[in-house]
């Protein structure tokens, strides 16, 4: 499939390195030349210099022959005017707009064929969203849901104290005493796909498929003791802090900001009369003691700068906050970040890049798609929904007779409204959905590609 990706930033070149792996022909337009020449050296694309909301510059990128568009600028407006330029030279085609400002929020989804948009994406949205989930459910370093939030993947680290460690997976259940299925473990930076026999130790990090109602009781059969999270600290007044703190406040808890510029701190007091917002540097230990941290549930990170969300993260583990959530522009150093106490790992454009993967596979396959795509395991594996439909092969036949790809694990079926973390008697039928984490080289377009 030929896509133009407009805005070679951050977000631009993880899509650049995802879709072109995928084997997309891809074309990059940007108005600086120096970071152009830096993906042409890293990928094979083709390139425009030039401000992709033109119609002379979209034309030289070959917009006529374009199936899809991604407008990914740190301009909204510029994104807006990229997509609408696109669709009137091309109207069949397929756009995609990064939008961030939330003044923008409502009119985006009321005049969306006004703006030509195919799906608009909002990173510091998506990642607020993520950070409330782990804030109301301690224990878990992440969690990502399917079938509208019934059934989950949840990761955790295994501490020596663990009652995991050194426990093979087919005594699990007597531990956990719910049912559970552990679908991958990163183990020394690779994800492996357990079986049986597999035995967990100290510091693995496990990725657990379970009924959102089994996780509670998980956490508590392991000994894992959280307490409910009533006073929140973020470092970081931006966008993500601003989406974040109204979601909080709404669900009753106190939140206070800590925001270097004194503009943004005026501005986030208005926004959110609840909040306090305090106007300092979040990165001096005592301006943080000063505001209490050590009585803080939960510290979250979200400056603009990796390092220092880094090292605030480990001041208030080492005040003893129980929760920590740290914000990284991008999983460059995986194995680095594993040894690090940051807590849950939060990458906003990881999350948008998620959604954009599983919209691009979706035109490839209309019939049968994925219905939700997250990245796990630091980008080593996927968990995908799907839903059977009238093509899909085997049904009604048991997972213990049918030949599935190595590195390719059914994680769960729900059918209808009951969730069944299967074994080698399970089967789906039409009109189920199925749960599948895979860590093949092999992308999964539809189910029927989870078979040899």
């Amino acid at each position: 499939m030929k896509i133009i990706i407009a805005g070679d930033g951050k977000v631009g070149n993880m899509l650049t390195n995802q879709l072109s792996a995928e084997g997309h022909d891809i074309t990059l337009v940007d108005s600086n030349p120096e970071v152009l020449e830096a993906s042409i050296e890293s990928y094979d694309v083709m390139t425009v210099q030039g401000n992709c909301a033109s119609m002379e510059v979209l034309n030289q990128a070959g917009i006529q022959e374009t199936d899809l568009l991604i407008a990914a600028t740190s301009a909204d407006e510029v994104n807006l005017l990229c997509c609408m330029t696109a669709h009137g030279m091309r109207p069949g085609i397929h756009t995609i707009a990064r939008i961030r400002n939330p003044e923008y929020s409502n009119q985006i989804y009321k005049m969306r064929d006004t703006f030509a948009l195919s799906l608009a994406v909002n990173p510091e949205k998506q990642a607020a969203v993520e950070i409330e989930r782990l804030l109301k459910f301690p224990g878990f370093l992440h969690r990502e849901a399917f079938v509208g939030g019934r059934v989950e993947i949840a990761e955790i680290r295994l501490e020596a104290s663990n009652k995991l460690c050194n426990v093979s997976l087919n005594e699990l259940d007597s531990i956990v005493k719910c049912r559970v299925l552990v679908c991958a473990v990163l183990r020394n930076g690779n994800v492996v796909t357990p079986d049986g026999n597999f035995v967990l130790k100290a510091g693995d990090r496990v990725f657990v498929t379970a009924p959102t109602n089994n996780l509670a009781i998980l956490l508590n059969n392991i000994g894992t003791i959280t307490k409910k999270v009533k006073n929140v600290m973020i470092c970081g007044g931006s966008k993500i802090g601003f989406y974040l703190a109204q979601r909080l406040q709404k669900s009753g808890m106190s939140v206070k900001i800590i925001e270097q510029k004194k503009e943004r701190c005026i501005q986030l007091a208005s926004l959110l009369p609840h909040v306090i917002v305090i106007q300092g540097d979040a990165s001096s230990q005592a301006l943080l003691y000063s505001e209490d941290i050590e009585e803080m549930d939960a510290l979250v990170t979200l400056t603009g700068l990796d390092e220092m969300n880094m090292i605030i993260a480990m001041y208030g583990k080492k005040c003893g906050v129980s929760q920590i959530i740290t914000k990284v522009g991008r999983r460059r150093n995986g194995n680095l970040l594993d040894e690090l106490e940051l807590g849950s790992v939060v990458c906003p454009k990881e999350l948008c890049c998620n959604n954009i993967v599983r919209y691009v596979r979706a035109m490839q396959n209309q019939t049968g798609a994925a219905v939700t795509v997250h990245t796990i395991a630091d980008g080593q594996a996927e968990a995908m929904e799907f839903r059977v439909n009238e093509k899909t092969i085997h049904c009604n036949e048991p997972l213990k007779a049918l030949k599935i790809r190595k590195n390719v694990l059914v994680a769960s079926i729900i059918h209808g409204g009951q969730i069944e973390i299967p074994n080698g008697d399970s089967c789906f039928t039409q009109g189920d959905s199925v749960v599948v984490v895979t860590s093949s080289d092999k992308v999964l377009y539809q189910l029927n590609d989870i078979f040899e």
